[in-house]
């Protein structure tokens, strides 16, 4: 342990993606966190308290996006969220205004009928490939309407980000996926049960209106001629000859027409407080609410994310971290694999954060944003475990962070957008106020 006591607590509040799960055949019915390996994460709950978080609402199976912001402490019960459209655009340094149309896309890999394969294109989708696909449909689509223009970037993976823009109409955001995996309630994306053999869908207007109508057009327009260009791309020839599956198609999600208009994080809190994010989403999230984000490496560099974390720590209130790892094993129903990525978390990032970090020099969050089953291959409506951790926490009888220790734990079950607030209250009430 090397840093002094702090006279003011810290939080470090980490969200480690879709690490919730439902006990699973391939893990003698355990979930994976049960099955787990995790030490450092069991020493935090022996010296803490667990509850339950329902990170958006009850029965509402969340994207990243929307339950971020809720595990935040934002929510938008009162108003319409922008969509996650926007906020990776924002995210992904694309150009962006009110009246554009932003989305977020897979590259996925469809049959002759639509029919999606593979809504990832096998997950192994090099950045070169990304960019010169995104580069060739830039320079061969040309949509319908003249007035309108496009950009298309390639962020991670099978991940794109795609903005149109009118010359004289402002877009309509009351249009419906083309991607038949995730739905659109008051401008929030949420997942829907994957039940396979589904096509990519043609998008449809919400309302009668010019403006969402051209914007369905534009939407279809473009989704059709990528199809078409697509096909016989030079770099879907090579990946075929290597019997790995084709960048064919661009599912479309979320659609989004009005830049975010929130309350800093510093300014609701009366905190400075940084971030440790990977992807365009959150990347995009913390600019809207004017957090900073450290350089810490890679997506899997868990170490290094700590090492800044621990860093940082003296010069801020508090550090958000989101890890991705676990969420994608979810999706891809790899209970055993979902289960390697929660030790590894726990024996580098958690593992250096507790070397590195003075005991009870700061408060300790660990939740995640939201589940995601194994044995659904999807976000589901699950509450997900929360643990809050330090010397100004009243223990329970918490002994490992799992659902099970969650469920029985005597926070009970809260909303996500009471989370943060709740470990605040937890350094306030022990300290006074923070600076």
């Amino acid at each position: 342990m090397t840093n002094e006591v702090h006279s003011v607590k810290k939080v470090v509040y980490v969200l480690i993606d879709g690490v919730s799960d439902l006990p699973n055949p391939n893990l003698n019915e355990l979930t994976p966190l049960d099955a787990a390996y995790t030490p450092n994460m069991d020493y935090l709950a022996k010296n803490g308290c667990m509850g339950e978080v329902l990170t958006v609402g009850e029965g509402i199976a969340p994207q990243s996006d929307i339950a971020v912001f809720n595990m935040l402490g934002y929510d938008f019960r009162d108003v319409r969220y922008v969509g996650r459209g926007v906020i990776e655009s924002i995210g992904s340094d694309v150009d962006f205004r009110d009246g554009d149309l932003a989305l977020r896309g897979n590259f996925a890999t469809v049959d002759d009928k639509l029919q999606i394969i593979d809504r990832r294109a096998g997950r192994n989708i090099q950045q070169a490939e990304a960019t010169d696909i995104c580069r060739t449909l830039e320079e061969k689509i040309k949509l319908t309407d003249i007035e309108v223009s496009f950009v298309i970037k390639p962020t991670i993976a099978h991940r794109v980000s795609i903005r149109f823009r009118h010359a004289s109409l402002k877009f309509s955001d009351k249009i419906t996926n083309t991607d038949p995996d995730y739905g659109k309630v008051n401008g929030m994306g949420t997942a829907k049960l994957n039940l396979g053999n589904s096509r990519i869908e043609k998008a449809y207007a919400e309302e009668p209106t010019e403006s969402a109508v051209a914007a369905a057009k534009t939407v279809n327009d473009f989704s059709e001629q990528a199809i078409k260009i697509l096909r016989e791309h030079q770099v879907n020839r090579r990946r075929v000859a290597s019997g790995i599956p084709p960048i064919n198609a661009i599912l479309l999600r979320d659609a989004g027409n009005t830049s975010p208009k929130l309350q800093s994080i510093r300014k609701k809190y009366n905190m400075n407080i940084a971030s440790i994010v990977d992807m365009p989403v959150e990347i995009g999230i913390c600019k809207v609410l004017e957090m900073k984000t450290l350089e810490a490496g890679n997506i899997n560099d868990y170490e290094r994310k700590a090492a800044t974390a621990i860093k940082y720590l003296e010069d801020t209130d508090g550090i958000y971290v989101h890890i991705k790892g676990p969420d994608e094993f979810g999706h891809d129903g790899d209970a055993l694999g979902k289960k390697r990525s929660i030790e590894e978390i726990d024996r580098l990032f958690f593992g250096t954060l507790r070397k590195g970090l003075k005991s009870g020099g700061q408060l300790m969050i660990i939740s995640a944003d939201h589940s995601t089953p194994c044995i659904k291959k999807a976000h589901s409506a699950d509450p997900v475990p929360v643990l809050f951790s330090g010397e100004m926490v009243k223990q329970d009888a918490s002994t490992r962070f799992t659902e099970k220790n969650a469920s029985i734990g005597r926070m009970g079950r809260m909303m996500g957008s009471m989370v943060l607030r709740t470990g605040i209250e937890m350094i306030r009430n022990e300290t006074g106020s923070l600076r």
